[in-house]
């Protein structure tokens, strides 16, 4: 152990002498309490310091001890359902143990030098190793020896860590019960496996190869599935100002996307909301299980009122947990709440080391940090031959929804898929409040080919929807000045069926037992007849049909009512619905047809 004392508090940061032949980014025991540090800056001993921890009381000349290793995760059996803090503290079995030990009135905060395993060292875990598995076996990274059942959504792969020398399996015990801290294996190099092992926050790991992404994020959200669709293994952000329904979109995502495993970070956000998320997922059944989405989240928890240094580490902590199922094979989908908050731990830690600051006072590293983050996610294929992919969303909080600030616009430099949140619509209640004019998405063409297997009419009606709803913000200019009648028939049409594309499709109701999780099946057949309509419409009313009479037809109410009346599985009587919008249609049609002929 490399010790040493300090010699400047400056908030989270602290600077000591005396750690000659300590690493950079080695984790560090500061002061009386042992509080848990990084150092972030060394130059010939004299190191800079950020505390995860409250140092408040702390004192210059206490003890700095360097335990000569990076800020590391555990990585095991165990993980899947926990919630931890920034530095993967178990908030649940901190609290138990604090109301032991304390009053009433403190029990609920983290004491200082506070801590306990992140995974439980007592509970015994069935491994069920792997048939070919056995004492002689050749090994590699990666090399999967195993499964533990560690949730009943969750099968856990146990697999050689990817700092592993050794490329032979000497000594390997099989299939039993055994804790995390129990041996399984031993390399020719007498390295010893574990059921779990340590990984550091700030190092990707490793892969066999980087792969393009062709599949979508399923979200069950119309107006990110048809629109602006995310690939499994892309990146997304969610900028808007205070109230537009950041955290609730994320919310429903996390909710229902067809992502393998869930790791939700609270990074900054206030303690109200992951309240909300700590009460709301346990309650919720997973539709593909029936299960709680529990026993397929992990949640990190790094409300506005912890230390800030904490929230700095947070990302890399969520985004290691990702990285290690998706080896599994798994597709991991990260939500981030919010970017905004850790670039202003950023901010805050630059300043107290008295860095030269950059635009609105960011330090003039926050591109690569964020470059850093986002890079990380992607679909890979793994060490054992299989595919996995991380995705990430991440919210961004601009100040007063300014979206040419720097984390914004830096932001949108990693990311390929922008979902803009509009004040205006947030302010209507229209929900999710994501614009179609700002918002974008690269991976539309890539993911055209799952889609042409599945329903063929994606890629023409996402177009033609949206070419219509510009074509409808363009009209509005003119509305504003003139009023709407002195437009002609057909463009009145536009602002008619944009309403109903925006109030039967995109607006949908995150509380509603049917709307709240549409298939991809009904979405697209609920824009198909909403476009055959607006196709149909116009060509009778180019031909001389009144407006009137073709906007006050019975069925177009029920075009916009179909999202909230029809189930995912009725699916044929939504299709009962083609056949009178065909019956009303087709007697105008008809009508002015025989007026044409004659």
């Amino acid at each position: 152990m490399i010790e040493g004392k300090i010699t400047r508090i400056s908030g989270p940061i602290v600077y000591a002498t005396g750690l000659d032949g300590a690493g950079l980014y080695d984790v560090v025991d500061v002061g009386e309490k042992k509080l848990i540090g990084e150092i972030i800056r060394q130059n010939k001993g004299n190191a800079t310091i950020q505390v995860y921890e409250e140092d408040t009381g702390m004192y210059i000349g206490e003890k700095v001890v360097c335990t000569q290793r990076p800020l590391s995760l555990r990585l095991g059996p165990g993980l899947v359902g926990n919630i931890y803090d920034g530095i993967q503290r178990p908030l649940k079995s901190l609290y138990k143990g604090s109301d032991e030990e304390s009053t009433e009135d403190d029990s609920a905060f983290l004491l200082p030098g506070q801590r306990t395993q992140p995974l439980d060292e007592e509970k015994v875990w069935h491994f069920e190793a792997q048939a070919e598995v056995q004492s002689g076996v050749k090994i590699h990274p990666g090399f999967v020896l195993g499964t533990v059942q560690e949730t009943e959504s969750i099968s856990h792969k146990i697999m050689v860590p990817p700092d592993i020398r050794g490329h032979l399996l000497v000594s390997f015990k099989g299939s039993g019960d055994y804790t995390i801290n129990d041996i399984i294996g031993v390399t020719e190099f007498d390295e010893e496996i574990y059921l779990a092992h340590y990984w550091a926050v700030r190092k990707p790991r490793p892969y066999e190869a980087k792969l393009g992404v062709s599949e979508p994020l399923i979200t069950g959200q119309r107006v990110i599935d048809v629109f602006f669709p995310l690939s499994k293994g892309g990146t997304a952000a969610i900028p808007g100002g205070f109230g537009t329904g950041k955290t609730m979109t994320q919310h429903a995502v996390a909710k229902w996307c067809d992502a393998d495993l869930i790791v939700y970070i609270g990074c900054g956000e206030r303690g109200n909301e992951m309240t909300e998320v700590l009460t709301e997922f346990p309650e919720l059944i997973d539709p593909r299980t029936g299960r709680s989405i529990m026993e397929r989240t992990i949640l990190i928890a790094n409300t506005s009122n912890m230390p800030v240094a904490a929230r700095e580490v947070s990302l890399y902590s969520g985004i290691t947990l990702a990285e290690y199922y998706r080896d599994m094979g798994m597709d991991v989908a990260i939500m981030a709440d919010s970017t905004s908050r850790w670039a202003e731990a950023l901010r805050e830690l630059s300043g107290r080391m008295e860095e030269m600051p950059a635009e609105e006072g960011f330090p003039a590293y926050l591109p690569t940090r964020l470059a850093s983050f986002y890079e990380r996610a992607g679909r890979v294929q793994t060490f054992n031959g299989q595919n996995g992919s991380v995705s990430v969303i991440g919210a961004v909080s601009p100040p007063g929804g300014d979206f040419s600030e720097p984390v914004t616009q830096h932001t949108k430099r990693f990311i390929r898929c922008f979902w803009a949140l509009d004040r205006e619509l947030a302010n209507a209640r229209h929900y999710p409040a994501i614009g179609w004019i700002d918002s974008y998405s690269e991976y539309a063409d890539e993911v055209r080919d799952w889609w042409e297997v599945r329903n063929p009419l994606w890629h023409q009606l996402r177009q033609d929807a949206l070419d219509l709803l510009k074509s409808e913000q363009k009209l509005e200019q003119i509305v504003r000045l003139i009023g709407p009648d002195a437009l002609p028939p057909s463009q009145r049409l536009v602002l008619k069926v944009a309403e109903m594309i925006k109030n039967g499709f995109l607006q949908q109701n995150a509380f509603d037992d049917v709307d709240k999780f549409c298939s991809i099946e009904k979405q697209i057949l609920i824009l198909d007849l909403i476009m055959e309509y607006y196709h149909r419409a116009d060509a009778v009313v180019k031909h001389g049909a009144l407006l009137l009479r073709v906007t006050n037809l019975p069925v177009v109410d029920e075009l916009v009512r179909i999202k909230m009346q029809y189930t995912n599985d009725q699916i044929d009587k939504i299709e009962e619905i083609r056949t009178r919008l065909d019956q009303q249609l087709g007697e105008i049609e008809r009508a002015y047809s025989t007026r044409r002929n004659s």
